[in-house]
C-alpha cells in the first residue's frame, strides 16, 4: 500500500523500483509532493543517517539508500517550483589536488542532501584555483575538502589561503577524511572538522545556525 510511512520504509531498504513505484502511486493519489519529499523520502534517508552514524548500517547500504531517494525525488521534482524546495544551505565539495578517492567525499554529498542542503560536487584532483573559482561561480555557504592521503592533504592550507587572499573568506571551510584531524584543521585554518558523513551534516547544521 502506498503510503508515506512505507515509502519512508523503501528508501531505508534501499528498494529503488519498490520506491519509483510507491512515489508515483502517492503522486496519482494526490499527496503533497513537497509531503512525499520531506516526510517520506528524506524522513527515511535520516533514519538510514542515524543508523550509519551508529554503525547499524554500512556505506553499501547508505549509498543504495540514497539512490531510492534521489530517484523519488526526480519523480516529484517537476510538480514542484524550484522555489519552493527547501534548502537548508549550499555546500561546495571536492577532492582536492593529487588525490583521487571519493567515496567519502560521495557520502558527505548524499547525506548533506538528504538533510536539505544544496550539493555542488566539483569532483577529484582538484586544484586551490578549481576550489576558488567554483566557489566564485556558485557562491556556497560552506566549501568542503576530503583528501585520504597524507601526501595530498596540505593542499588544503593552499585552498583556504588562497580563499582569504581572493576575498572568499566569508564562506566557511571544512575538511575530512581519514589522515585529517581537529588538530590538522586548526593548522591550515579550516572552520571545521568532521571524521565521518553523519558528523559533515552536524557540523554545516552548527556552522550556518
Amino acid at each position: 500500500m502506498a503510503t508515506i510511512e512505507n515509502l519512508s520504509k523503501c528508501v531505508i531498504r534501499g528498494n529503488v523500483a519498490k520506491t519509483k513505484k510507491m512515489t508515483q502511486a502517492l503522486i496519482d493519489e494526490g499527496a503533497v509532493p513537497l509531503d512525499i519529499i520531506n516526510k517520506g523520502l528524506i524522513a527515511g534517508m535520516n533514519v538510514v543517517g542515524v543508523r550509519f552514524k551508529n554503525g547499524e548500517m554500512f556505506v553499501p547500504e547508505v549509498m543504495v539508500a540514497a539512490k531510492a531517494m534521489s530517484q523519488g525525488i526526480e519523480i516529484v521534482k517537476p510538480l514542484i517550483a524550484e522555489t519552493d524546495m527547501p534548502s537548508a544551505g549550499k555546500v561546495l565539495l571536492g577532492t582536492v589536488k593529487g588525490d583521487l578517492h571519493d567515496i567519502g567525499k560521495n557520502l558527505v554529498g548524499i547525506m548533506l542532501e538528504s538533510s536539505g542542503y544544496t550539493v555542488i560536487d566539483i569532483g577529484i584532483d582538484k586544484s586551490p584555483e578549481s576550489f576558488v573559482n567554483a566557489i566564485k561561480e556558485h557562491q556556497p555557504h560552506i566549501m568542503g575538502m576530503s583528501a585520504l592521503l597524507t601526501t595530498t592533504m596540505l593542499h588544503m592550507k593552499d585552498t583556504i589561503e588562497l580563499m582569504k587572499e581572493e576575498g572568499l573568506g566569508h564562506v566557511k571551510a571544512i575538511v575530512g577524511g581519514a589522515p585529517i584531524s581537529q588538530d590538522f584543521a586548526d593548522e591550515v585554518g579550516a572552520d571545521g572538522f568532521a571524521p565521518d558523513a553523519a558528523s559533515a551534516v552536524d557540523l554545516c547544521n552548527a556552522l550556518l545556525s
